[in-house]
């Protein structure tokens, strides 16, 4: 099938949004953690993406502030928050975090994932995740044309469970058993399928492009 952006427009509003939410594929699971005073806040995202190494700095994609988002508020104001990888034991509670709860109803508690404080660090780590991250906030960069934002932090902390890393200190997303998420709620196992070399011209093309 084929769409040009006028058929996009008139398509029936669920249809439209199942489409292009799921057309750019698979997305990284995570749960970012705030607090606010003694209230601690759990939400899934799905558009965690590495921004620079050097410094460490990671982005996320936070929807329209037209309603309550506590997540944006959280982060504003206490300026720290976490990003964990959500894994297939504990991705039907990750997904469920995404319920709209009053702030003062945790969704560690309400979707029974175990809250975790590392050192001294404010905001709130999912302990059941591999791989954690603890960040400081950097910038809020305005998308005008969606009203959405980009949450930019400087990474401040990292645990990674030692079977996940390897020599190289590679991440294993198949041994953390992270998943994935196509559009809005259907999420996938990761499995390796292969690693290839930094490619410079002298090595291109490869001897075989079959494997």
């Amino acid at each position: 099938m084929r769409w040009t952006r006028e058929d996009i427009e008139s398509l029936d509003r669920k249809k439209r949004l199942n489409l292009i939410n799921s057309i750019t594929g698979i997305k990284p699971a995570n749960l970012v953690g705030t607090k606010d005073g003694e209230f601690s806040n759990l939400a899934i995202i799905s558009s965690v993406v590495h921004l620079s190494s050097n410094p460490a700095l990671i982005g996320f994609i936070m929807r329209p502030s037209t309603v309550e988002r506590n997540t944006l508020d959280n982060i504003k104001n206490n300026r720290e928050y976490t990003i964990n990888h959500v894994a297939s034991g504990f991705q039907k509670k990750a997904h469920y975090t995404s319920v709209k709860l009053p702030k003062e109803h945790s969704e560690f508690k309400e979707c029974g994932l175990t809250e975790e404080y590392i050192n001294e660090f404010q905001a709130p780590f999912v302990r059941e995740s591999k791989i954690k991250m603890g960040l400081s906030l950097e910038e809020i960069i305005p998308i005008r044309s969606s009203q959405t934002s980009m949450i930019v932090g400087r990474v401040e902390f990292l645990e990674v469970e030692k079977e996940c890393l390897n020599e190289l200190y590679y991440v294993d997303l198949e041994k953390s058993d992270t998943v994935g998420i196509s559009g809005l709620n259907s999420y996938y196992t990761l499995k390796k399928s292969a690693s290839y070399p930094y490619v410079r011209l002298t090595e291109f093309p490869p001897e075989n492009w079959d494997n």
